[in-house]
């Protein structure tokens, strides 16, 4: 057992940073005397005298020996892993280089449609071809859920060839599926289970939380430590156990993805992140375990309103198994606003200019709110003011719902690819106005953001029914990222003569 208490890569920093010497290195600022006195009214200096870069004391993110290597051991023992790397290019990185270390050009994975623009990216650089689940779906609340067991298991028997499956686990709602299941069967093919647990890093700390991936039996999980814990925003871990995943693999994939100048703040937050967590978890996890149940408890209260719950009995998923929403963490809190008249989006954008309360996304029928160690009963009682005067003051009697939703589309409808991911991105492309790219094959991500789950991908076939969604996206004031015409005027295709 090592000695959580220690932060080794923290105090390697802190000595650093006190250290009186005449610096001759980057970063230009030498330690905040050149900085901007803009920032350093809205920072404080302190911050800019440990932002060093990778000096002898300090380690190296790629070779680690002395410090960073201490600090990921660290995080391994706390986390439930064999090996974790301190990820400084987010989670995205994490996933994009466990696609990388599984996957060759032109072999297989199984992956969820509902997946991150990350994985998209991994599909991108490896030249992997996507064998696409629809997840469970939900067609009442109009939200997704996980793909089931027995969906991995048909396309196993369909696919045996894959190299890997991935998973979402939970989701951006909180909601989990069958994990164990999913690896079990995974398995039984001999390959690994790869789980985007971004959301998921608090799961390890308290027992009335989701079973943690890596307990699930995952062979590699990545973690947005900065989502859910106390670090610094864009720090991240991946970690992987057992003997299906070369080491050395994620870790040249890694030295491609990640910053040759890695930031020692974020580096330093996530071996503090994991100190606090190792240290004070469970009494950390029970206060917002609390906390959120207040506000479960309270806004299901409100006529008008109703959160999302684990259903019972839980949905039977397609072929005729089991369910994708087996679990609920419960520090991420969904709520229903169609009830009230309003759309997610009108309800978001009310909360936030009238009460000050801000959700951390919004969709057409729900408002998702992310409840963390970080909030307060006053962030409590401040959101559940809000709601109560939303239903009282702002209900609206006329609120048509179109038929066809993000979670619908990417459920229920086939996504056809005509090209592998990295051909389309890399073919001659030409740019069309948006009614003329119908029945064209798309040539870049195009992703409404949050949650940052791809409408369309390079290699898929472009229809009217998601050319219509995104247009009612961008009318009610959501934002479209990946594409290069972000006004949505146009799209990138595949230039046309071209054949796969």
């Amino acid at each position: 057992m090592l000695n959580q208490n220690q932060t080794p890569l923290l105090d390697a920093l802190k000595a650093n940073a006190a250290r009186l010497h005449a610096p001759f290195y980057t970063p230009g600022h030498k330690q905040g005397e050149g900085i901007s006195q803009s920032l350093a009214d809205l920072f404080g200096k302190a911050v800019f005298r440990a932002d060093l870069t990778e000096l002898a004391d300090l380690d190296n993110l790629f070779a680690p020996q002395g410090v960073i290597r201490e600090a990921q051991q660290l995080a391994a023992e706390a986390f439930g892993a064999s090996q974790t790397w301190f990820l400084v290019n987010g989670s995205t990185c994490g996933i994009e280089a466990a696609i990388l270390a599984t996957c060759s050009t032109g072999d297989k994975i199984i992956l969820p449609r509902n997946v991150h623009s990350s994985a998209i990216a991994g599909l991108i650089l490896s030249g992997a071809i996507p064998i696409f689940l629809n997840p469970e779906y939900d067609p009442v609340l109009d939200i997704a859920h996980s793909i089931t067991p027995n969906a991995i298991e048909f396309a196993l028997q369909q696919h045996p060839d894959a190299k890997a499956v991935l998973t979402v686990y939970p989701t951006y709602y909180g909601v989990c599926g069958d994990l164990s299941a999913i690896a079990n069967i995974t398995h039984q093919y001999n390959i690994p289970l790869i789980v985007d647990e971004a959301h998921g890093a608090h799961f390890a700390f308290h027992p009335e939380l989701p079973t943690p991936a890596l307990a699930a039996d995952a062979d590699l999980t990545v973690q947005s430590i900065h989502k859910v814990l106390g670090a610094m925003t864009q720090a991240s871990m991946l970690h992987i156990q057992g003997n299906r995943i070369d080491g050395d693999r994620i870790s040249k994939a890694l030295q491609l993805l990640q910053s040759t100048s890695p930031s020692y703040l974020l580096l330093a937050s996530l071996d503090a992140g994991r100190q606090q967590m190792a240290l004070h978890g469970k009494m950390l996890m029970s206060r917002t375990l609390q906390l959120a149940d207040q506000a479960r408890t309270k806004i299901s209260q409100i006529p008008g309103l109703s959160v999302l719950e684990i259903p019972s009995p839980p949905y039977q998923g397609g072929l005729g198994g089991s369910s994708g929403f087996m679990a609920l963490d419960k520090t991420r809190l969904t709520v229903t606003v169609s009830g009230l008249g309003l759309t997610g989006f009108a309800a978001d954008e009310i909360l936030n200019e009238k009460f000050a309360v801000t959700a951390e996304f919004a969709s057409l029928q729900h408002l998702t709110f992310i409840i963390s160690l970080g909030n307060t009963p006053a962030d409590i009682k401040q959101l559940v003011q809000g709601f109560t005067t939303l239903a009282k003051e702002y209900r609206q009697t006329n609120l048509t719902l179109k038929s066809q939703t993000w979670d619908n589309i990417v459920s229920t409808v086939s996504h056809t690819l005509h090209f592998s991911p990295r051909e389309a991105f890399f073919a001659v492309s030409e740019t069309l106005p948006l009614a003329e790219t119908s029945d064209r094959i798309c040539a870049e991500i195009v992703c409404p953001y949050p949650p940052g789950i791809p409408m369309l991908m390079p290699g898929e076939v472009i229809t009217k029914l998601v050319l219509d969604y995104l247009q009612q996206i961008q009318a009610m004031g959501g934002f479209i990222s990946g594409c290069a015409d972000t006004t949505l005027r146009t799209i990138k295709v595949v230039k046309e003569g071209l054949i796969w």
